[in-house]
């Protein structure tokens, strides 16, 4: 039987936890009890739109002062992200953490077939040798893209402190070698599309986060294929 100091916090942490999920469903950004077509092909019950996570400042600037909170007692230099949402989280984290670091970003890339982070020029003399670097993202699934920030944080004579996050999948739980902290922890199904009990109960497929298909795109005037949602029209 776990202490009793162990089980309160247990359970804090799930309740904080469901007002985090409450949060992301009021923003449009946590969808459930529908029957989505997700871009890897698969189906499942509930989806997360990255899109939507940050749309509401409100909102997001308390996600990002709780990341901060439990960082507080860490020197933060610096804190890196990649990407819009994940940048504007990490933006809220920035002002909210007590030491006043200095937000920058990464830009990501493709090389032949490696994936790859860039430090833009502008942020070369922020990370050096030294620098203490929080990151910040809004999803984990892999864990690749933060293997790399890691990495080019190292390479540049910097610490990483630790890893905060919005949405940390369970099932891939990563070991990446430093502390990380996640608002959510939490896993939804997923189903093969020949065996899939939604489809057998008859629910409508939700094809918003499919990839589009080739015939799609030229139906609506030729654009080129695209992962995700396509891209709106100027």
């Amino acid at each position: 039987m776990p202490p009793p100091g162990k089980k309160a916090n247990a359970v804090d942490a799930e309740v904080r936890e469901k007002i985090h999920l409450e949060i992301l469903k009021r923003t449009g950004a946590y969808r459930t009890s529908d029957h989505f077509l997700l871009p890897s092909g698969h189906h499942a019950p509930e989806y997360i739109d990255k899109v939507l996570v940050t749309t509401e400042p409100s909102f997001t600037e308390g996600l990002g002062a709780v990341i901060a909170k439990h960082f507080a007692a860490w020197p933060v230099d610096v804190v890196l992200s990649t990407g819009l949402g994940a940048l504007i989280l990490a933006h809220c984290v920035a002002r909210a953490h007590p030491s006043r670091p200095i937000l920058a970003y990464a830009t990501k890339g493709v090389t032949g077939p490696r994936r790859l982070v860039t430090l833009p020029d502008e942020f070369h003399k922020v990370i050096d040798q030294g620098t203490k670097v929080l990151i910040v993202e809004d999803l984990i699934t892999t864990g690749e893209t933060l293997r790399l920030l890691i990495r080019l944080v190292e390479r540049r004579g910097g610490q990483v402190t630790g890893i905060g996050c919005l949405w940390q999948r369970n099932s891939l739980r990563v070991d990446l070698g430093k502390p990380v902290f996640s608002l959510v922890s939490r896993d939804f199904p997923t189903y093969d599309p020949g065996d899939c009990p939604l489809c057998r109960q008859g629910l409508p497929l939700n094809r918003e986060f499919a990839r589009a298909e080739p015939a799609e795109e030229e139906a609506r005037g030729g654009a080129k294929p695209v992962r995700g949602r396509p891209l709106p029209r100027a």
